[in-house]
């Protein structure tokens, strides 16, 4: 990986912008800010290229695909090719993951910064005043600050966890050998992503939810999944309480309310929470709590000349989030557009399982909450119904789209094969506020995907054009015209 240099310095560096963390999103204020004549200060203590880079995104992004590829093994009966179980060399499989990771590194390096006219330091920082951070031995003065420290995984309180070996994501994709039994404790995305990559790589997988799975989608969406997984041998425990966790000579036995569950490994994703710990942030005048730095619509903190964006601010927690909250920022710190702010009514999400879960704006249940009973449309499209999925053997699945009382696009729902290639032209509806005339218009290639979508959005005029109505002005067209 390319990152063996970093400035070394003392004293006191004056600058414009100085930024803590370089994840997602400060990567993304330093590199902006500098290449637009701004002075940079990049601050950070571990790995450059933050979460995602390292224990997230892209690791997990390369497990899944690895274990596409088993899947496709297992699942080649139904192209009438001879199905195999695959064989999986775990440690071929680490050097993947791995080997991706260091792909990428480069675009994240301290080098690339320092080519870009960052002024790079490896060290931890902290506020020692309003407008004043210790780095080390060096002092940096700002006219700016960034706080882009991100998040780590979130620990419950679980009887019998301190004693045991346990995983999370970010040491999961360390495990250097193979597992027996995987046992996840969280149902949400990061959980039910590498829940299902492992099942798929030939492990025993055990999901402890004691709600349900997946709490922020469309419940209907949501059962596709559960379905899938189920279907693939996943053991699924919702509605069960974990309340205790022992080592054994195997690996650990975990206690529920309805039984115990013994396995080789256990993987908390659990959620996650905000690292402000150290940052001195009383001494900057910036308050926090537990779910994180306090922000308001501009990304402002309580000192003014301090924002904070990305996980630490306890909001969306998604790197395409922190690239857009660096771009509020850098709007107002350089450029002096103070009026710039965050909008939120069309925030996309995409869970990698398979099928994909992919979200924008709100949800039906949503949708009924603010509008009230048949004060909103409903408009779907089955995946069954599209025939490239049917060539691809892909049909589980649907697009559900919600309008409000005009007819806008305020939400959009997509369960199926490539939901999250397929949500950009929603995104857009739903931050436009289009109808659907905008998408049923379209020409759309055939055989594809994408042809779903000019589907969906066609059917909300299918009830007026094949109408008797209709009917009877044809007929009279027909007859009278020329």
């Amino acid at each position: 990986m390319a990152e063996t240099r970093a400035e070394k310095t003392t004293g006191i560096l004056e600058t414009d912008i100085c930024v803590i963390g370089a994840g997602s999103g400060g990567l993304s204020v330093a590199a902006g800010a500098s290449q637009m004549g701004a002075r940079v200060v990049l601050i950070e203590r571990a790995a450059m290229g933050g979460d995602c880079l390292n224990v997230g995104c892209v690791p997990s992004k390369a497990l899944l695909a690895a274990a596409h590829a088993a899947q496709a093994q297992r699942d080649a009966a139904k192209f009438g090719i001879a199905a195999l179980e695959p064989q999986v060399d775990w440690i071929a499989l680490h050097a993947h993951v791995k080997g991706v990771i260091e792909e990428i590194a480069p675009m994240d390096s301290i080098a690339r910064f320092e080519g870009l006219g960052v002024t790079v330091l490896r060290e931890t920082a902290k506020f020692t005043g309003p407008s004043e951070v210790q780095a080390g031995e060096t002092v940096i003065r700002a006219k700016y600050f960034v706080i882009a420290t991100g998040s780590r995984p979130a620990v419950p309180p679980i009887s019998g966890l301190d004693a045991v070996p346990y995983l999370t994501n970010e040491t999961i994709f360390d495990v250097m050998g193979s597992i027996g039994h995987l046992i996840v404790v969280g149902g949400g995305p990061i959980g039910m992503e590498l829940a299902q990559a492992h099942r798929r790589l030939g492990v025993q997988v055990t999901v402890i939810e004691q709600a349900s799975i997946l709490p922020k989608d469309d419940p209907e969406a949501v059962a596709v999944v559960r379905d899938r997984v189920i279907a693939e041998g996943i053991d699924l425990r919702e509605g069960a309480a974990l309340t205790s966790v022992a080592a054994t000579a195997a690996g650990v036995e975990a206690t529920l309310s309805d039984g115990i569950v013994t396995g080789t490994h256990i993987l908390i994703a659990t959620g996650r929470q905000p690292v402000t710990e150290g940052l001195d942030l009383e001494a900057a005048g910036v308050a926090f709590d537990r779910t994180g730095v306090t922000v308001d619509k501009h990304l402002r903190t309580a000192n003014r000349r301090i924002f904070a964006i990305g996980d630490v601010t306890g909001g969306y927690q998604f790197t395409h989030m922190a690239g857009y909250d660096a771009g509020i920022v850098i709007r107002q710190a350089l450029f002096k557009m103070f009026w710039a702010k965050v909008d939120h009514k069309a925030v996309p999400w995409v869970t990698y399982t398979d099928p994909e879960l992919a979200q924008v704006g709100m949800t039906e249940a949503e949708a009924a909450k603010r509008y009230g009973p048949g004060k909103f449309q409903i408009l779907r499209w089955g995946f069954a119904e599209n025939d490239r999925a049917r060539a691809d053997r892909q049909i589980d699945g649907f697009v559900k789209v919600i309008l409000d009382g005009k007819g806008r696009t305020v939400g959009a729902t997509l369960v199926g094969a490539h939901a999250g290639e397929l949500l950009l032209p929603w995104s857009q509806a739903v931050q436009e506020g289009r109808k659907m005339s905008a998408l049923a218009g379209l020409i759309a290639p055939y055989p594809t995907y994408s042809e779903i979508t000019k589907r969906v959005a066609g059917s909300a005029f299918i009830p007026k054009l094949f109408s008797e109505r209709t009917r009877k002005l044809v007929r009279f067209l027909l007859r009278w015209g020329r």
